[in-house]
């Protein structure tokens, strides 16, 4: 590829995990906190509280304590990627704060599944 020329747009390059449906503010980590509808699966504990939109939103929240930079990124990779791939199934109008305890590596089945269950549990009446 030629300095300057836009890569081919593939299906996988369309397919990202726009700022709409993350969970960035302060006040939004702290309300899904605050509202204590928790699910625990041991390797990682869901957070999920209404957040008033048409969407559901992801935030993540990965210490130090689940490992090195390599190990925390995995982790956070395949919590975007789960939560990407099964946005579609996902209830609406909740806003899902993920934060990891150290595991063991867990898949990405492992991880959507988690995700799934939470959020029917949680979700909007």
């Amino acid at each position: 590829m030629r300095a300057g020329s836009l890569p081919a747009v593939t299906p996988e390059a369309s397919a990202r995990f726009p700022a709409a449906l993350r969970v960035k503010r302060g006040e939004d980590f702290d309300r899904a906190y605050a509202a204590r509808r928790r699910r625990d699966f041991g390797g990682i504990v869901v957070y999920a509280c209404p957040n008033g939109l048409p969407v559901t939103r992801l935030g993540l929240s990965v210490s130090r304590k689940v490992g090195s930079a390599v190990v925390r990124n995995r982790v956070k990779r395949l919590l975007r990627e789960a939560f990407r791939t099964s946005a579609a199934a996902l209830p609406p109008g909740l806003d899902l704060v993920v934060v990891a305890r150290p595991h063991q590596g867990w898949d990405l089945t492992r991880y959507a599944e988690a995700l799934a269950t939470a959020a029917r549990a949680h979700a909007p009446a």
